[in-house]
């Protein structure tokens, strides 16, 4: 199983009609750009709105092995690795390459990562907090009498309103959060007895599916929220990379509306 088989919890077999029209797609995107380096994580959520992640995935590696593009493996500065792709026709790629890896660099910085990770989970207490909801737990796995057991996940939040308890797990980050881990927090919410609410910049249908028929939320922000101290570099993953990033003082009005309707169907 490849790494991102691992991160998304999937198996595959043979490709499916999906796969093989996310690659036909992506073969006419990297034809309409030849001249263009992309890496695999921005290609997935670029092409998010019409595939999943792991969709998009898979077709990057389908046009590989076919030698429609081309792929070489960059490490970064932080240890990690980062898989570019760019059209076969492109020979000149380089200089691309590396103005793409220094913008990656930057935002991929440990500090950076951090303050991601803790800005996504204040901007949420705020939003919360602004909203009357009480919060009865933080980076914990005990709801009054019970507690989880079973492993030692916690929940980022417990907060209550009007009788209602529910369990909230915040993730500020680009791609999907663990599959295995979204399954086992909506179990962990249930043994504790309160309601699961996930803030995520994006999940799939099929898991937002699975988290309402368990009588959870999404709360999905769309763009990964970066502190605003932190804008310029924002702007530059934005406008450079075309990823969906944003750097607000608070979580939007409309944002906490969506939740608040579906918390005043629950009372």
């Amino acid at each position: 199983m490849s790494d991102i088989d691992e991160v998304y919890g999937k198996t595959f077999g043979p490709p499916d009609e999906r796969e093989i029209e996310a690659r036909d797609h992506l073969r006419q995107f990297f034809n309409d750009d030849q001249e263009s380096v992309f890496f695999s994580r921005q290609l997935e959520v670029l092409h998010e709105h019409q595939y999943f992640h792991w969709i998009t995935n898979r077709a990057v590696r389908d046009l590989e092995a076919e030698g429609s593009i081309r792929s070489e493996w960059r490490k970064l500065s932080t240890g990690t690795s980062i898989k570019l792709v760019w059209h076969r026709g492109y020979r000149f790629y380089r200089r691309s390459a590396s103005r793409l890896v220094s913008v990656v660099e930057e935002y991929s910085d440990p500090n950076i990562g951090a303050a991601l990770g803790l800005h996504g989970e204040t901007m949420v207490l705020e939003g919360f907090a602004r909203n009357r909801f009480l919060m009865a737990g933080r980076n914990t796995r005990q709801y009054g009498e019970k507690v989880w057991g079973q492993t030692e996940h916690d929940l980022d939040f417990i907060f209550e309103r009007d009788g209602m308890a529910y369990g909230i797990e915040v993730k500020n980050t680009l791609g999907y959060m663990d599959g295995k881990e979204f399954s086992l927090k909506i179990r962990l919410c249930r043994s504790l007895g309160i309601r699961p609410v996930f803030v995520c910049r994006m999940l799939p249908k099929s898991w937002i599916h699975e988290l309402n028929q368990s009588g959870g939320f999404a709360l999905v922000l769309k763009y990964q929220l970066y502190p605003w101290t932190h804008r310029e570099l924002a702007n530059r993953v934005r406008d450079e990379l075309g990823l969906p990033v944003d750097a607000p003082r608070s979580l939007a009005e409309g944002t906490m509306a969506r939740f608040l309707k579906w918390h005043a169907k629950q009372t």
